[in-house]
This record gives structure tokens, C-alpha cells and sequence, in this order.
């Protein structure tokens, strides 16, 4: 088996972890792959609201993990198993990245042999790439669950950003996916290991930090999902959080994602990213993101104008007055624009939302909230 294929193979393996954050197009059409068969080219957005390109992919398809939620789980036989060497998968990055710029590389695992020794091929494979080839640009490893602080460490010293799945909101939770996975030792623990080692990183190099939720895989609920969030945003300052909606017919049978699947459940996602949004952007806190009496999001009006419905004596807000947390609770205006609003007010008295450069109808949206006087 060549390279190229095993490639292949792999990002068919890896299909069911995507990261599809808002703003690279519809749940749909972030799962759809590139028609040419380039499934390992990966789009994501950056923070400047700009996108690009990077080569994702498993280095191995092989795992011994017992993850419910996952076809690479020891029990299942949804993919094809194949593994590519440290420098094999260090050299295709090259050749496709001198071919065609990237932005860099992104690299998980299933769980070969034990987290370490899994560990130790990732580390391998940016060992080369740093120190063989001189390679110095993003590069982006997926830390194994139950991994030594050792192995961790090592992988701190040669990424760009590390990244390890939190999963599940909560050990009950795990336990019901897992019987081998201890959530609070192999992953919580981990992450915040992980946030210790950016923190203490010699000079001013700068390790970024991303976890990822399985949203629907377990019987968790919404709240349960941004409280955590809330929680990994506050006390280990992830840059972000990532939401995957759970794939029917992936998992094992009987976990909560096949028993009692959710037809909803793209859209379930994509609320979440949207709730996302507020906690790390608008200024909101877990608690004030409303959700209705089973504890999702509201499938029917976005969180921003479900809070704003929710709270009337807090509106119409005094367009040529209000504060900046204040007009960030407006929906329909968000930070760009709240900050053209701002500066337009410095130099004259604003009476609309006109030369704002907003839409007509987020404009109109807003006006319902504002008051003009």
C-alpha cells in the first residue's frame, strides 16, 4: 500500500472528527468532502475572518480504544485499518505544502497499542519536521486521552497548538461511552496539564489550546454542555471550544446516539456554536444562555435573540448612549459593527443605523431593539 492511498484511507477513517465551526458554510456542507477526492485538505476559519487550508489527517486508523462513539473503536469494523510511519506522513506534508500553501498540519490518532506509545509516533512525526526538515510553521497535535505528563510535555515543546477531545461534559457521561476511559484523570486533568505547560513555555512562544465536544453521543444536555464549556474558557483559557455532532451508525449500539437518535441534531450543533459565540465574544456567562425546559437551545430562534425576548425591561437601549457590553446584546449587531457604531458616534450624533454597512435585514432586526431619540 503506497502512501497516497493509505492517505486516503485515513481521511475517510477521520471523518467523523470535524470541528465545524461556524462560518465555513451550512452542518451539510462542512461534512461534505472536496470532490477530487482531496478529503485530508481541511478548510478553517481564522481569527481574523479569514480562512485556509490545512492537511488533516489520523496517522493511524488502528486503535484499541472502546470509545461508543467512535467506528475506529477495537470492536468495530466500519473502517479500513492502516498506519502511516512518522516520516512517511512528514514527507507528504511537505510535498503538498511545497505544491500548494498551507497553513500547516493537523495530526490525531486512533490509540496504537497505549497513549504513550501513540504519543511518542506523533511526537516523532514533528520531531522530524522540526528538526529534520526544518519545518517551522502551524503545526497541531491531537494529545491521546490517559498520555504521561512526559509525553505531553515533549509534544508542548514541539507543536503549535495541542488539542484533546473533551468529549463529554461530565464523567457520568464518559462512563457511559467508555469503560476503559477515566474522564477526570485521562482528559480533565490533561487539558489543564496542557494550559500549566502554555503557561511556562520558555520566552514568548505561544501554545495555542482547543478541546472538542461529541455533542449527542451521551444523554447530555445543552446546559450541561456550556456550563463545561464556560468552565474550560474560564479556568484554562482554550482559545476554543469545538462541537461535533455525533454521526448515527458510527457508535456502538445501545449508547444514547443510536438507542435514541436526533433527527435535529446538525442543527443542535450549530446552536451551540452560536451560544459559543456569545461566551467568548459578546461578553455573555453560561448562565444567561436561555434554554428551554428539557435544557437544549431552542431549535427555533438563535440564543442571542432568545435572551433578548426573554428580557424586555433590558431594551429599547438609547442608541447614542448605550455601552458597548450593552449594544453587543442587541441582536442583529455584533463586535464589528459595534465598534463602526462607536467610532460614527465619537465624530457625530447618530439617529439610525445607516453607513453602518450592515444588511437590511440585521439592520431592521436591530431597530426593533433600539431606540433612536
Amino acid at each position: 500500500m503506497d502512501s497516497q492511498e493509505k492517505l486516503e484511507i485515513l481521511a475517510e477513517a477521520g471523518r467523523h472528527d470535524l470541528a465545524c465551526a461556524c462560518g465555513t458554510g451550512s452542518p451539510e456542507e462542512r461534512r461534505r468532502r472536496d470532490a477530487a477526492g482531496q478529503a485530508w485538505l481541511y478548510p478553517v476559519s481564522l481569527p481574523n475572518g479569514g480562512s485556509g487550508i490545512v492537511l488533516k489527517t489520523l496517522l493511524s486508523s488502528a486503535c484499541v480504544g472502546d470509545c461508543g462513539y467512535c467506528p475506529l473503536r477495537a470492536d468495530a469494523d466500519l473502517v479500513r485499518r492502516c498506519t502511516l510511519g512518522a516520516d512517511e506522513l512528514a514527507r507528504l506534508f511537505l510535498e503538498y505544502n511545497r505544491r500548494r500553501r498551507l497553513l500547516g498540519l493537523f495530526v490525531s490518532s486512533g490509540i496504537i497499542r497505549d497513549p504513550d506509545h501513540t504519543m511518542a509516533r506523533l511526537n516523532t512525526v514533528a520531531i522530524l519536521l522540526r528538526r529534520k526538515y526544518g519545518y517551522r510553521g502551524y503545526l497541531h497535535l491531537k494529545v491521546i486521552p490517559g498520555a504521561s505528563d512526559e509525553a505531553v510535555a515533549e509534544a508542548a515543546g514541539l507543536a503549535s497548538a495541542l488539542s484533546l477531545n473533551i468529549e463529554t461534559p461530565s464523567a457520568g457521561h464518559c462512563a457511559g461511552l467508555s469503560g476503559r476511559k477515566d474522564w477526570e484523570r485521562d482528559i480533565l486533568r490533561t487539558i489543564r496539564k496542557i494550559r500549566e505547560l502554555a503557561d511556562n513555555l520558555p520566552g514568548r512562544r505561544r501554545l495555542r489550546q482547543t478541546s472538542q465536544f461529541i455533542v449527542g453521543a451521551a444523554a447530555e444536555t445543552d446546559r450541561e454542555i456550556l456550563d463545561r464549556t464556560g468552565e474550560l474558557y474560564r479556568e484554562c483559557r482554550l482559545e476554543r471550544v469545538y462541537f461535533s455532532a455525533y454521526q448515527r451508525g458510527t457508535g456502538r449500539p445501545g449508547i444514547p446516539g443510536e438507542a435514541k437518535p436526533d433527527p435535529g441534531i446538525l442543527s443542535r450543533e450549530h446552536r451551540l456554536y452560536q451560544a459559543d459565540f456569545l461566551l467568548r465574544k459578546y461578553g455573555f456567562e453560561p448562565a444567561e444562555l436561555p434554554c428551554e425546559a428539557d435544557g437544549r437551545l431552542s431549535p427555533a430562534a438563535d440564543p442571542k435573540r432568545r435572551w433578548a425576548d426573554r428580557h424586555p425591561e433590558f431594551f429599547p437601549l438609547r442608541l447614542r448612549t448605550a455601552e458597548r457590553w450593552q449594544l453587543l446584546r442587541v441582536p442583529g449587531l455584533g463586535p464589528v459593527t459595534v465598534d463602526r457604531l462607536l467610532a460614527a458616534r465619537r465624530e457625530t450624533s447618530l439617529r439610525n443605523l445607516g453607513g453602518l454597512r450592515i444588511g437590511p435585514g440585521r439592520s431592521a432586526l436591530a431597530a426593533g431593539y433600539l431606540d433612536f431619540s
